[in-house]
């Protein structure tokens, strides 16, 4: 998977795409990251890249220019990587596998479900807000779609950025340890995860279930999903609502 980020703040992504399993997953090729420094599409000679509102109101609008000249760069150039791979081989061109996603507090709710849909693209292009938001005619022209971590306000759309790679990471295969451990995890399935317990088995008298010793994987799976339901009903009882609409 290609992500190209678009940000004024590239240097305060690199030290957690650099750690852990984002570090490792670039590091088997699973995943490209690529940060823009939006301030390199700009045309003006400070490196501006906002300016007033029309019609008045606070704060700073950004300019639709900078952005739209920084996503048609990187378009264009993985479109010829992709027409030099098929001298090679087929392969469908990069217009129809990237997708280009702004982060904004307007955009859905990201949710497990939008995570699986977005990690089946190629490529995704990342563009994070800042100041009172986006010249409209992004919203409107470019983007495919907007995408938001919660119900609140952040200063800009870093956050949310280095939240969506990590969720899309842990999807990719290969670049977890395990090949079922994304798929347990919580709300893959629309459930929250079951408890989990490690060793020692017995700790300060506090023992786990017995089932969990018994070797018997059928009753370990059937207590878990017993687990699952019970905690998603007392914690996230919506969840249950949505998996029931969608049946």
């Amino acid at each position: 998977m290609l992500i190209d980020i678009i940000t004024i703040f590239p240097e305060v992504f690199k030290p957690y795409l650099e750690e852990s399993i984002l570090g490792i997953a670039q590091e088997k090729g699973k995943v490209k990251i690529t940060l823009h420094n939006l301030r390199d599409y700009t045309l003006d000679k400070h490196r501006k890249v906002d300016d007033r509102p029309f019609g008045g109101g606070p704060g700073m609008v950004m300019m639709p220019e900078p952005i739209f000249r920084a996503v048609e760069n990187i378009v264009r150039r993985a479109s010829c990587v992709v027409r030099r791979a098929s001298k090679r081989r087929k392969t469908q061109d990069a217009r129809h596998k990237v997708r280009i996603i702004l982060l904004s507090p307007q955009g859905k709710t990201l949710n497990q479900r939008l995570v699986e849909k977005l990690a089946k693209y190629k490529h995704l292009i990342l563009i994070c807000g800042r100041y009172e938001g986006v010249d409209e005619r992004v919203r409107k022209y470019l983007v495919d779609d907007e995408v938001s971590i919660g119900d609140y306000v952040l200063t800009g759309g870093e956050l949310a950025a280095m939240v969506l790679v990590d969720a899309l990471s842990r999807l990719i295969p290969g670049v977890l340890g395990h090949q079922d451990s994304s798929r347990f995890e919580s709300f893959s399935d629309n459930l929250l995860e079951y408890p989990q317990w490690t060793r020692p088995a017995d700790f300060l008298g506090m023992p786990i279930p017995q089932v969990l010793l018994s070797g018997d994987h059928k009753k370990i799976e059937k207590y878990r999903r017993k687990e699952s339901l019970k905690i998603t009903k007392k914690k996230r009882p919506d969840l249950l609502k949505c998996e029931e609409k969608n049946d």
